[in-house]
């Protein structure tokens, strides 16, 4: 057996993220973190999982296909040296990766290999009093192209003929069109009647397949034909609307003049969405979530969402992923600016002695963080959001912002420059009505016809006190200074990795938490990582 190690060994780097994997793989991807994965005991592959771990960090570090990987083992010296296989020896088939994967995201714990290497940011102390963590969002291309309305709605019905039970007979009996012929149909697509009759007729044979089959059963039973029934209700649905002078019985139909709200924009992909990061810029994909440590970079919370969705929003995001992050300290209680240890104190990293003071959490975002529900965590945490403000807007160019207006959360009323006050109605709006026809400000306040009416959150308090923090010169400082690192961490992960490999939340999000596994290990080793007296430390 060739060793690559005692071969080529002192050729691979210092500090490589391929020189550390061959002397710790073992004992950073120990067989027992796996044992889960395979409770009976049988099928369980040869390939050892401190190997498959290894292989699966270099990667999605490296970028590589399941493909290149598998032949990265067998000719790079590297690889192998890393994987601890010999010179001569063969690799493995890449479906070996599409396996592992698999059974990793089926089990309790997807994103062990992330967490693994959190762990090691944990014991080194390398974020230990780094007590501030940036909130920041990108968006990753998806896998697939989009389709427009006619390219879905014909795949939709395709997938239900090949995917549901005896229903490829009923496509062919209940359809008009020939959905066997590939390619998109030739008619005069500059003419807009030829385009509207394709939209009836494909609306319409979806309308007929759904009524021939039996939905209810079909989704009861689930699997993949539920998916691709309801999939064809969707699609036939959101982008079309009864054509004018129609009332949508008699089968005349065109595309829709506005966009449906959560927009499938593929049948190939159906989670992934269309968004704007900026006016100018409209990506199709997913959103990553990160929560990063501005002064070493490193990434300690993570989370792949859908582009749009209250649930997915960065605020949203931001405070699961400030629950789920166990690198955070705990903190005073609010307004005191650091908490001292007493005896038995106990903080998250296992540092702070009796006495030691510890820096309060600091949370540092843009404006996308600035929700009233997200600061009133923060506040209620004890921590500190240096969060960019949501602008204000006045309703009038050069008017009054709501700012201008007096609220008293004590009477829950709002008091507008020229000094009326109205109580908040159940619905939170303060109505000033018809005050506003004689009022000498209203050029500077509002154009509508019934006089202003403003509208505030169970969080204008806390939105309001946010807003005078953000004009000091402390919160000036910090936000210029920390903030703005976040976006090296964001370059790190999409550098050459922007569009996405695979399909799906689950399996893009699973990529993610992977290559910031790699990416966390390797800026680990440019901190000094070691192994001595058996415990990780920093040189």
């Amino acid at each position: 057996m060739l060793d690559v190690e005692s071969v080529a060994g002192h050729l691979l780097p210092r500090g490589s993220v391929f020189g550390f994997l061959a002397e710790h793989r073992r004992r950073l991807f120990p067989d027992a973190l796996f044992d889960d994965l395979f409770p009976s005991g049988r099928g369980r592959p040869s390939l050892p999982p401190d190997v498959v771990a290894s292989v699966i960090v270099l990667q999605t570090l490296h970028g590589l296909s399941d493909r290149d990987a598998a032949d990265a083992v067998t000719f790079d010296l590297r690889w192998k040296a890393a994987c601890g296989i010999a010179i001569d020896a063969a690799g493995f088939h890449p479906s070996t990766l599409t396996y592992w994967r698999r059974r990793l995201a089926g089990s309790d714990r997807p994103h062990r290999i992330f967490e693994v290497v959190r762990e090691l940011i944990i014991e080194t102390g390398a974020v230990r009093g780094r007590n501030q963590r940036a909130l920041d969002s990108t968006v990753l291309d998806d896998a697939v192209a989009g389709q427009d309305t006619v390219t879905q709605l014909i795949a939709a019905v395709r997938r239900v003929g090949r995917d549901v039970p005896a229903a490829d007979v009923l496509v062919e009996s209940v359809c008009s069109f020939d959905y066997s012929q590939p390619g998109k149909p030739a008619i005069a697509w500059d003419d807009p009647a030829a385009r509207d009759d394709l939209v009836s007729q494909l609306v319409n044979d979806a309308l007929a397949l759904l009524a021939a089959l039996d939905v209810d059963q079909i989704t009861a039973a689930g699997g993949k034909p539920a998916e691709a029934v309801a999939l064809l209700a969707l699609v036939a649905g959101q982008d079309v609307e009864p054509a004018e002078g129609s009332d949508g019985t008699d089968g005349r139909w065109r595309i829709a003049r506005k966009v449906a709200p959560d927009r499938m924009i593929s049948v190939v992909d159906p989670q992934t969405r269309d968004t704007r990061k900026s006016r100018e810029n409209r990506q199709e994909g997913f959103k990553a979530h990160l929560v990063v440590e501005p002064d070493t970079g490193l990434a300690t919370a993570a989370e792949l969402t859908k582009t749009n969705g209250p649930d997915n929003s960065d605020a949203s995001t931001g405070g699961r992923l400030l629950d789920a992050d166990p690198t955070i300290t705990p903190d005073a209680e609010a307004g005191d600016d650091h908490l001292t240890m007493g005896e038995g104190g106990q903080a998250a990293l296992g540092d702070g002695a009796a006495g030691e003071a510890v820096e309060r959490t600091e949370v540092l975002g843009d404006s996308a963080y600035g929700s009233g529900e997200l600061l009133d965590k923060i506040n209620k945490a004890g921590w500190t959001a240096t969060i960019k403000p949501h602008p204000l807007r006045p309703a009038v160019e050069g008017g009054f912002t709501l700012d201008d207006f007096v609220y008293d959360d004590q009477a829950d009323t709002l008091t507008c420059p020229n000094q009326v006050t109205r109580r908040l109605s159940k619905t939170r709006a303060a109505i000033f009505g018809k005050v506003c026809a004689g009022c000498p400000l209203r050029e500077q306040c509002t154009t509508a016809v019934n006089g202003r009416t403003v509208h505030l959150t169970a969080f204008e308090q806390v939105r309001r006190d946010h807003r005078e923090r953000a004009r000091t010169p402390k919160f000036q400082q910090t936000y210029r200074a920390k903030r703005p690192l976040v976006e090296r961490s964001i370059a790190w992960l999409t550098r050459g990795n922007r569009r996405l490999r695979y399909r799906g939340v689950v399996k893009n999000n699973a990529w993610l938490h992977h290559r910031l596994a790699g990416l966390n290990l390797r800026r680990l080793l440019c901190l000094g990582l070691t192994h001595t007296n058996r415990a990780w430390a920093l040189a």
